[in-house]
């Protein structure tokens, strides 16, 4: 039975993936992936069928879980934001070379613009780098049926499978058609074992294997449902439009797109629908949602002299998300008038919440480094704390990537810098910053580490936390001194204290943990409101 609903495209591939059978997901929070794990947990489907749907630590722990149950012959699904792609990287291209069983699905959620991000990139490079296909919606009805057909692809050729989806498409809603669910897999083992034991000796035959299937993929990519040539009158221009792009192109032409129009959703890329249309077109316009990929690519495909036009060559910004609009420059179009958000609203910089315990642990630690050390330095990481660095704190001096607060402490420290502390919040320590604590461990690194925990992952929406109740032991494990793992509740009529143990442990000359540790302000709204 068919039925409608007004879904996400998070949520449209997310209900995809329950009806094609999925056993399981495996993610780490992070915008804007969140919401396909965050459906899977909620739907009645999911406990019914007991699809496994509990967060992993990190992205890297997620995807090599997921590759286990493909393993056995079940469905697996990873999702993460793009940065987690560099976090998974090591399993995720090695996963090419393995193959999978299951059918396995690896969802990348761009972040053009960066929304809330460090950076702008393309996880299509990550395929193209791995030799593994890629999907890319243009809708959220594609999206739906997309997935099912990405598990169907996986099985099929025995090969993980990345879908790319950007901000606008996971973040957008539209009406999907949802249909019946398949059931499950059977538990199953491969025929391929030795492709699963990436010795050299073993490796170099897969890699071989894995260059001539890439010939048959591109041979799917031509004949793809998801990849369409739509012919047009004018030949002075054709456009090739990647994903949601697709959308963006067509919006601005309601009557129809007068020039030939190549949508391109699967890859690897179609270059025999791309020589086609730069054999029978003046020039090419590429327009693709994220860097300019494709348009390099067929740059050096194609021996066809034709111009080709997009990002690169000035035709469309180089940097941020397209839209309707700054696509519409590209085709002569003049511009809407129309007025844009920025012109409505007026803005409004983040801060942190009222109430939140970051800002009484920034408070103390101000109070006690510009009273006391005139070249501190503070190593910050990625979360709600991040926001420290901004007014009325100004307490943070760096934030990278996930878990470098630590050890860049630990570099500074090696560097001869003193103070040198870290702040790390605690879904974040648990991800990536553990590593960093050993090596501090290891050498004794003169650095004082501030968990600020929250009990919850809160900048992602308040999913549970790894440590959660753990931090002490997990610190203590490592090997930090039990005599220098302090816990204090970050509130205003406990400053003193906090201050206190601040000095006292940048003072001492080692490894010290500080454990500011009061519930996230939205967390503890959100239980009051269910009790």
């Amino acid at each position: 039975m068919i039925k409608k609903e007004l879904l996400l495209g998070d949520e449209a591939l997310a209900w995809g993936a329950i009806n094609a059978g999925l056993s399981g997901v495996y993610a780490y929070p992070g915008t804007p992936s969140t919401e396909i794990t965050e459906f899977i947990q909620q739907h009645p489907l999911a406990r019914e069928r007991g699809i496994h749907c509990k967060w992993s630590s990190n992205e890297k722990t997620a995807m090599e879980a997921a590759l286990g149950m493909s393993f056995v012959g079940k469905r697996a699904l990873v999702c993460m934001k793009h940065v987690g792609m560099n976090v998974c990287a090591d399993a995720f291209v090695n996963s090419a070379m393995t193959g999978c069983h299951g059918g396995l699905v690896v969802v990348a959620a761009d972040d053009p613009s960066m929304h809330s991000s460090q950076n702008e990139q393309d996880s299509r490079f990550y395929s193209k780098f791995a030799l593994m296909p890629t999907f890319e919606p243009s809708s959220q009805q594609e999206t739906y049926q997309m997935i099912g057909a990405a598990f169907d692809f996986s099985e099929k050729h025995q090969i993980p499978v990345l879908m790319r989806l950007t901000t606008r498409m996971a973040h957008s809603r539209a009406v999907v058609e949802v249909g019946e669910a398949k059931e499950q897999n059977a538990l199953s083992y491969t025929k391929k074992p030795r492709q699963w034991v990436l010795m050299p000796v073993n490796a170099r035959v897969r890699y071989k294997t894995l260059i001539e299937e890439n010939k048959l993929f591109e041979q799917e990519a031509e004949q793809s449902p998801f990849n369409r040539y739509i012919d047009g009158k004018d030949k002075s221009m054709g456009i090739i439009a990647c994903g949601i792009a697709y959308n963006y192109v067509m919006e601005n032409f309601p009557e129809g797109c007068p020039y030939p129009v190549l949508k391109i959703s699967q890859y690897p890329l179609p270059t025999t629908l791309v020589k086609r249309m730069a054999s029978e077109c003046e020039s090419l316009l590429v327009v693709e949602e994220g860097q300019p990929m494709v348009e390099e690519m067929i740059r050096g495909v194609l021996g066809t002299p034709v111009q080709i036009k997009g990002r690169l060559s000035g035709e469309l910004p180089r940097t941020g998300e397209l839209n309707p609009d700054n696509v519409r420059g590209a085709f002569g179009l003049p511009q809407r008038e129309t007025a844009t958000a920025s012109q409505l609203t007026l803005p409004r910089p983040p801060a942190l919440c009222q109430g939140c315990g970051h800002r009484d642990v920034y408070t103390a630690l101000n109070d006690v480094l510009r009273e006391n050390y005139k070249n501190a330095k503070v190593f910050s990481d990625i979360g709600c704390y991040t926001l420290g660095w901004l007014a009325p704190f100004h307490a943070i001096d760096t934030c990278v990537d996930m878990g470098a607060s630590i050890t860049m402490a630990k570099g500074a420290a090696d560097g001869g810098q003193f103070p040198s502390v870290a702040v790390i919040g605690d879904s974040t320590f648990t991800h990536s910053g553990m590593t960093g604590l050993l090596d501090a461990v290891n050498e004794n690194s003169n650095i004082t580490v501030i968990i600020s925990d929250n009990l919850t992952t809160g900048m992602t929406g308040g999913q549970d936390s790894a440590g959660t109740g753990r931090l002490e032991q997990i610190c203590a494990g490592i090997g930090v001194d039990p005599a220098h793992i302090r816990v204090v509740i970050p509130l205003p009529k406990n400053m003193d204290e906090i201050r206190r143990t601040i000095r006292e442990e940048i003072e001492y000359k080692g490894v010290s943990v500080i454990i500011p540790r009061r519930e996230c302000i939205q967390a503890a709204k959100r239980h009051n409101a269910k009790k």
